[in-house]
């Protein structure tokens, strides 16, 4: 099994412009899929609508992935997205993850918790904004 990580997913979803969204979110995440982010659930659907929107407004960037931890079934990670948007403004956000792999070794399940390190204070939902 080839498992996932999440430097590799935001990656191919946020700064990889050479494969679809479609085609990004079938190779990190299972159909049932569902995140939680900052207290707020959404289905695979209405996460796609999240990272398409970002997708829009994403210039480029990088993840510093701190810590990663794999148990089984079990994935966690402690990360800082770093992203240019397309206005020139620049946002990091660190971002603290707890996750269910499938069998298959794609996402789940994600709940994570985000901290805004730089940005303004229009930034701060851009871990959920749609």
């Amino acid at each position: 099994m080839t498992r996932t990580g999440i430097e590799a997913a935001l990656n191919d979803l946020l700064f990889n412009r050479d494969i679809t969204l479609d085609e990004a979110a079938d190779r990190h995440f299972t159909p049932d899929y569902r995140q939680r982010t900052d207290g707020e659930w959404a289905d695979r659907g209405a996460f796609l609508d999240h990272i398409g929107h970002l997708r829009g407004i994403v210039a480029g960037g990088h993840v510093d992935v701190h810590e990663e931890l794999y148990d089984g079934d079990k994935y966690a990670d402690r990360h800082t997205c770093h992203v240019t948007k397309v206005d020139g403004t620049t946002v990091a956000m660190e971002v603290y993850v707890f996750a269910d792999l499938a069998a298959d070794g794609r996402f789940s399940r994600i709940e994570e918790t985000t901290l805004m390190l730089q940005g303004t204070d229009a930034d701060r939902d851009l871990g959920s904004a749609r």
